[in-house]
């Protein structure tokens, strides 16, 4: 499951008649076209230099951001400097990845597993405690006092959550489907669209009537295919969770699904998934009542900070104490 480690190879190239060195590095950019980077180098071991790696990795960063500058409208968020550290986030992300043995990295999926499905949950008012939630996904246990629907919820959304880290879904209505389908399990929630009109407590917007919903989210995922390869991941996952959450297609459940689409589009394309913490319920439920009015630079904004704050103090902070 991890990711690769710094390669590149080596090129001799002839210029007017002389021959010279280059240490050559193949990325693949959001739209599977292949792009070389090239550095001169002196001596075949300078292919091995940490500084050499440094080169590559802001070329590649640099290479991302040409790409979302030429093909996307993007957002005041997403100029030139908000692009690049989400791009130094993706390839640092990669590198933890790359740096950790099979043991470590089911380690550290198993922890943000354990973090996300505790947060998401507790945003749609589960009383389980991280402890709490730590004992049912580790220890297949129940909780003294706790109700049998917060169990079955938490245990079916760390497998969720173990196949979205392993890129096991797309955004795709068979996916989706699946996805709400492990999360209700045995909860006696109906699966499958709505078949009566639902709402969403503290916003204004109406959500899609019942009959409406197949419809809806046709559209939706025939939106999300034509501008896959012409918005950037992030702001592409926050377009959807905003408009997926205004359908609400599901009787039940449709929050913590949408949080799975974000991380199911960040992950599939190479970045880190992100945390919603409940400490940040009241502004993530604003940012979505803005999206609701039109302003979605609001939403775009807070999975921005979200993005920065679950890398740097989850990923990034694991790998710093790792011996």
């Amino acid at each position: 499951m991890g990711g690769k480690r710094f390669m590149v190879h080596l090129k001799k190239k002839k210029i007017r008649g002389r021959y010279y060195l280059y240490a050559v590095k193949s990325i693949r950019l959001p739209d599977s076209r292949i792009k070389k980077l090239y550095k001169l180098v002196k001596k075949p071991s300078e292919a091995k230099s940490p500084e050499l790696e440094a080169f590559f990795d802001e070329k590649e960063a640099e290479a991302f951001i040409g790409y979302s500058q030429k093909y996307n409208e993007l957002p005041k968020l997403h100029d030139k400097d908000g692009l690049r550290k989400i791009e130094r986030m993706r390839i640092e992300y990669r590198k933890i990845l790359a740096r950790l043995s099979s043991n470590q990295l089911k380690d550290l999926f198993d922890r943000f597993t354990v973090n996300f499905t505790y947060e998401s949950n507790a945003i749609e008012g589960n009383s389980l405690t991280l402890k709490d939630v730590a004992i049912v996904i580790h220890e297949n246990a129940s909780i003294k006092g706790k109700s049998l629907r917060e169990i079955y919820e938490t245990r079916n959304s760390r497998e969720v959550v173990d196949l979205i880290l392993r890129k096991k879904f797309d955004i795709r209505e068979k996916d989706i489907f699946k996805m709400h389908s492990m999360l209700v399990k045995d909860m006696e929630i109906p699966k499958g669209y709505k078949t009566v009109p639902n709402y969403i407590q503290g916003r204004q917007i109406v959500t899609t009537l019942p009959e409406k919903v197949a419809g809806e989210m046709k559209h939706l995922l025939n939106q999300y295919a034509k501008k896959k390869l012409q918005v950037h991941p992030l702001q592409l996952a926050s377009w959807l969770h905003g408009c997926f959450e205004g359908i609400h297609p599901f009787e039940d459940g449709n929050g913590r699904v949408g949080r799975f689409l974000i991380n199911v589009i960040l992950v599939n394309a190479g970045y880190p998934p992100l945390i919603i913490r409940k400490t940040q319920r009241i502004s993530y439920f604003n940012a979505l009542e803005k999206f609701d009015n039109g302003r979605s630079m609001v939403l775009d904004g807070f999975l921005y900070e979200r993005l920065k704050e679950t890398h740097g103090k989850f990923f990034k902070v694991y790998i710093k104490y790792l011996k």
